[in-house]
């Protein structure tokens, strides 16, 4: 089956969308699926009109036909309002419409019009959970037959075996931008009292003005999936509290590495973490420090239960639903 695959998103950010990108790129390898790649040519936030418009409206459908593929799969989304190719679409989250103010305007107006067109246009919609299935739903009123869910997953270099970073801290992961709640988790974290323990942020710098600097705060900017693997096996726990996910990948990824992690309590990570989480209230700072000095203090207990967990996503299993759905989107 040819299909092409819009992977702009790789050009604009290294988060958890960049990562379930390349790891879906290499599983579905080993599918019957030639892949054709699409990109647009731009990375400048300054582009984001250009590349919402030009590119997702108008060039890249135009491309998917002329190139004769069978489907064509945006795996945000970000992706065309009307495709003589079969679309499929990838939602991982519906933040944009659910807390409008947790980003910027151009995002909130464009969103706002172009979302309910995409989802109106694609054959199938993939969901990262159970619960973005119930946003979309909700949210777009989509059609429950038109949604497949499939989870994000975990792989190398995100495992247990490995080297680990030195010192005393907690890791927190995540674009510096308002969603990601890291004002209350440095409140959270000062009253937690964790003795000389550090704060290290890694994340790109987003938008709003987000500071990650203060006394025992450090941020690390965006690292290489292998440093920041070395980091999740070396924190005393990994604290991810944002107010709003459709999944949470770094819950995902802490797990597989060993470390105990806090997360806001949300309906995406209950269903990611199950038991193997401490969750807590984003809301409340005291609750997040009573929720990092649990995590602490059940450190082995969480590494287990988080490791077992953890092997339930995989890649493999990602892969060949997807190309399910390709096939359906197709027929």
């Amino acid at each position: 089956m040819r299909v092409g695959m819009d992977v702009s998103p790789l050009a604009v950010t290294r988060a958890g969308t960049a990562r379930h990108i390349r790891s879906l790129l290499a599983a579905l390898e080993d599918e019957d699926v030639e892949l054709r790649r699409y990109s647009f040519g731009g990375s400048a936030r300054a582009l984001a009109p250009v590349r919402d418009v030009g590119w997702y409206l108008a060039a890249l459908p135009l491309e998917a036909a002329r190139d004769g593929v069978q489907v064509l799969h945006c795996p945000t989304h970000r992706a065309p309002v009307s495709s003589r190719v079969p679309l499929v679409v990838t939602f991982h989250d519906l933040a944009v419409l659910r807390h409008p103010e947790t980003f910027n305007a151009w995002t909130r107006s464009y969103s706002r019009l172009a979302l309910p067109r995409v989802a109106k246009a694609a054959r199938r919609l993939i969901a990262v959970s159970e619960f973005t299935r119930r946003e979309l739903i909700e949210l777009l009123d989509v059609p429950e037959e038109k949604v497949r869910v499939i989870p994000n997953a975990v792989g190398p270099p995100f495992v247990a075996e490995g080297e680990a970073a030195s010192g005393e801290y907690v890791l927190a992961v995540g674009t510096l931008e308002p969603r990601k709640n890291l004002p209350r988790l440095v409140e959270g974290f000062r009253r937690a009292g964790l003795n000389g323990c550090r704060l290290l942020v890694a994340g790109m710098r987003g938008w709003g003005d987000v500071d990650a600097s203060g006394d025992g705060i450090h941020w690390l900017g965006s690292v290489p999936d292998d440093e920041l693997a070395r980091l999740y096996r070396g924190a005393r726990c990994v604290a991810y509290v944002s107010i709003y996910e459709g999944f949470g990948l770094p819950v995902l990824e802490a797990m597989a590495c060993g470390a105990p992690v806090v997360a806001g309590r949300n309906e995406a990570a209950e269903e990611v973490a199950g038991k193997a989480a401490v969750l807590v209230d984003p809301l409340d700072p005291d609750a997040i420090a009573a929720g990092l000095g649990e995590a602490i203090d059940r450190s082995e207990e969480l590494r287990a239960l988080g490791l077992e967990r953890a092997r339930a996503f995989d890649w493999a299993s990602v892969a060949r639903a997807t190309a399910e759905v390709y096939r359906e989107a197709a027929a």
